[in-house]
């Protein structure tokens, strides 16, 4: 199977290595109701800073041993000097009885300089960059406007071997907000692989089943990862009842089809996919209005959300290798040493959270989670 051959691929006949989802057997859910699994890690995760920070890394820090922070603060975090005082406001903020490891990236804009990557590889600090195409998220206006503007700055990622994260979307305003993605691989993504054949890259919270099977095919040092929300709802939920400003994110949601196209990447056990939340808190008023902000917050219960994804499909089992195995392998770091526990146990999450002066909504405010974490 190949990304840039121009074949159709049959999503029925998507099997990764030898494993198909026409193989799962369903766990006996009796000896099923409590796992525990390496303590897993966060590769995409949005904390802001200031006062919100110290709500939301509790929450992380509660469940990951370790977390790739988003740069796209306001202003951005694009020198190696900004992410390690960044940092250092992370851990400032980090509960005390906590070993959670702030992993730092850089925001790429049009100017990054080369010898920034090298001062940023050789802080021991800065794990990856990050290429927002501009105005394509939150705080993405200092983004990059063309990525032939980044060509020496890819190469000098390729030599130093620092990853390359991207949100995969074109900004292109002719283009569908659900035909962004797809347009992203076709017209930049395939190219960006080809001209840097050693660059690890990641593309973030992948939606649909094009990014998936794209990655699948891809050579081994294209990774993706994927988000609770997208594994868990489908893009009706964001107009169930109304319009659900909660459930809007970027990328958006998208259908079905899509949804089981990740789903099936999750539980496949392809070292290629793996965690990332891309929890993004947002005070209550900034989501409840007229240009509400895009983003879903997870990050109270996002290891709880996965269990439920991976049960539901009969894959507890494939868990650990998403969330504590697969991310550490490929950006080369030590699995965790640690171990945490979760058991099947109802809950019912907070309608919100103190977020600053406001408050922040999260993921399934007032209803209730089938899983919990219970030990670590």
């Amino acid at each position: 199977m190949s990304a840039d051959n121009g074949e159709a691929l049959n999503l029925e006949d998507w099997q990764f290595g030898s494993f198909s989802i026409d193989d799962l057997q369903l766990l006996d859910k009796d000896i099923m109701d409590r796992i525990t699994i390496t303590t897993p890690d966060d590769w995409h995760l949005h904390l802001r800073d200031g006062e919100a920070l110290r709500t939301v890394v509790a929450h992380s820090a509660a469940q990951f041993a370790r977390a790739i922070v988003m740069p796209n603060l306001t202003p951005p975090v694009i020198t190696t000097a900004l992410a390690q005082a960044y940092r250092k406001r992370i851990l400032s903020a980090v509960p005390s009885q906590s070993l959670f490891d702030p992993l730092m990236t850089l925001y790429l804009t049009d100017n990054t300089d080369p010898d920034e990557i090298r001062r940023a590889k050789n802080s021991n600090i800065v794990l990856a960059a990050k290429y927002y195409p501009a105005g394509a998220t939150t705080n993405s206006d200092s983004g990059v406007t063309d990525i032939g503007r980044c060509h020496a700055v890819l190469q000098a990622m390729a030599d130093e071997g620092l990853p390359l994260l991207i949100h995969g979307e074109v900004t292109d305003p002719a283009i569908d907000v659900f035909d962004r993605e797809k347009v992203f691989i076709e017209r930049e993504l395939i190219g960006i692989v080809e001209r840097y054949p050693t660059l690890s890259i990641v593309l973030e919270h992948i939606t649909t089943s094009h990014a998936a099977q794209f990655v699948a095919s891809a050579r081994p040092n294209v990774g993706a990862t994927i988000t609770a929300h997208h594994l868990l709802l489908n893009r009706n939920a964001i107009f169930q009842g109304g319009v659900r400003p909660h459930h809007y994110c970027l990328p958006v949601l998208k259908r079905e089809e899509h949804r089981q196209a990740l789903l099936k990447a999750a539980i496949s056990g392809d070292p290629k996919f793996f965690l990332g939340t891309d929890s993004a808190p947002h005070e209550r008023g900034t989501k409840e209005c007229d240009g509400g902000c895009a983003g879903v917050y997870t990050a109270h219960a996002a290891l709880e959300f996965y269990a439920e994804v991976f049960d539901a499909a009969g894959a507890l089992d494939r868990l650990e290798g998403f969330a504590s195995h697969h991310g550490a392998d490929f950006y080369g770091v030590p699995r965790n040493t640690t171990r945490i526990a979760l058991e099947r146990s109802e809950w019912r999450v907070p309608g919100s959270f103190p977020y600053g002066e406001g408050q922040l909504v999260p993921l399934r405010a007032g209803a209730t989670a089938a899983w919990k974490v219970v030990a670590s």
